[in-house]
């Protein structure tokens, strides 16, 4: 199985004194599902995209199975928090193009594009100008995207964050779903306690100045759900709520401080 190392990650941006990451060792296993907490300003995005392979640490180095890796390349795909889709594209041309570059069988491209909308949901709409989308049905497109790529990591900047409570929920399903059906691993950054707690097998807590890891969580709420639980049922566990509070009071006070 893959296995993708931030190797003791460290970046100072130049004319910066205090680092905005510092000494960052995960290692991350295909299949698995990960998130990351932690304040604004506490280097979440910067090490999604040193992951990426978008942003060059100071210090350390990002691993593939051992090999260093220097920039982007196929194994790891990203969900931005904006969608970056093409507006003069539709749907299903928007999720197509990666696999147009490539020159693929014209229909090679459109049998791998008709599962993926069928996985994603959106099947009834491949055909639709991306203006005419939700918010939603936008962020689905760009995991399709992502998963069409076939890269065994799926990196995701906080990708949900300008959605409503409903709409978040759904997409949170989404992600679930696509976890437990297809041998990816998931890494998701965000800002949302719940959401942190939900979407994780080990939840990262970062603190600010530097960024740097302050805890390591494993958790089983994920596992639950994949159980045939629902999120409902899970959010509104006692067990769910109480560690819900407790982070939202240690996550407050860092804030504070």
């Amino acid at each position: 199985m893959s296995k993708l190392i931030a190797d003791h990650i460290g970046l100072t941006f130049p004319n910066h004194t205090v680092p905005t990451l510092e000494s960052i060792h995960l290692e991350i296993e295909q299949g698995s599902l990960t998130t990351v907490l932690g304040e604004s300003g506490c280097g979440k995005t910067t090490l999604l995209n040193i992951l990426a392979g978008f942003q060059k640490p100071s210090t350390g180095q990002v691993l593939l199975n051992g090999k260093p890796l220097h920039g982007p390349d196929a194994t790891r795909a990203v969900v931005f928090q904006e969608h970056a889709l093409f507006p003069w594209l539709n749907v299903q041309d928007n999720i197509a193009f990666s696999l147009e570059v490539k020159k693929l069988n014209v229909g090679v491209i459109e049998q791998r594009v008709r599962k993926i909308l069928e996985i994603v949901g959106l099947a009834h709409v491949a055909q639709s100008n991306i203006w005419e989308l939700s918010g939603g049905m936008k962020q689905r497109v760009g995991i399709a995207r992502a998963l069409i790529s076939h890269a065994e990591f799926i990196l995701l900047d906080e990708p949900f964050a300008a959605l409503d409570a409903f709409t978040r929920e759904h997409m949170q399903k989404l992600v679930l779903d696509l976890w437990a059906k297809q041998k990816r691993s998931f890494f998701l950054i965000t800002h949302d306690i719940e959401e942190a707690l939900l979407l994780s097998e080990e939840l990262i807590i970062m603190q600010a100045k530097p960024g740097r890891i302050a805890k390591k969580l494993s958790l089983d709420f994920s596992h639950r759900y994949r159980g045939g639980e629902s999120i409902r049922s899970i959010k509104s566990d006692p067990q769910f709520i109480a560690l819900r509070e407790q982070l939202f009071t240690q996550l407050s006070h860092e804030v504070e401080g």
